[in-house]
């Protein structure tokens, strides 16, 4: 029976480049000269560590860092932009968490939008993957189409399609 993957991964190198090249931009920038900046990726948590002199421009360097990662080739839903900065004396600070795998609830709620869409295919949570089984290809085809229109704020990922 043909089948298919449903994730949503992140590449840790391709994100250190993102990071690498993010943190050469700003320490060039103009506006930024002599200013208190650092951009940190923390590998093991996968977490992105960011502070600066103001909100203003840990505005802006987030808005740099979702630029560089979509040019080399991440989506931006994998940043988890939900936290506020936070002041810690003369520095503001931001954690961003990077969204790698599927959470329980999400999965969980993707199951039940391919269930209600009425399609002849079985989904199984097989821990931060849901396998998409079905009879023909095409099932899987509308599948896939039909997973485009969700909004879900994460970046899916089709793999180890199988027919």
């Amino acid at each position: 029976m043909p089948s298919f993957d449903l994730v949503s991964k992140v590449d840790l190198q391709t994100l250190d480049n993102a990071v690498n090249v993010v943190n050469k931009e700003i320490t060039n920038r103009f506006d930024f000269k002599g200013s208190h900046v650092v951009i940190d990726l923390n590998k093991k948590e996968f977490k992105v560590n960011l502070e600066a002199d103001s909100d203003m421009k840990i505005d802006q360097i987030v808005d740099v860092l979702i630029s560089r990662s979509m040019k080399q080739g991440l989506a931006a839903e994998i940043y988890d932009l939900s936290k506020a900065p936070f002041v810690s004396g003369k520095i503001t600070k931001k954690e961003i968490p990077v969204r790698n795998g599927i959470k329980q609830e999400d999965a969980k709620k993707i199951v039940k939008l391919i269930k209600d869409s009425g399609l002849k295919v079985q989904a199984a949570i097989m821990d931060d993957i849901i396998r998409i089984t079905g009879k023909k290809i095409d099932d899987l085809q509308e599948v896939i189409a039909l997973s485009k229109t969700w909004n879900l704020e994460l970046a899916l990922q089709y793999v180890n399609m199988k027919s």
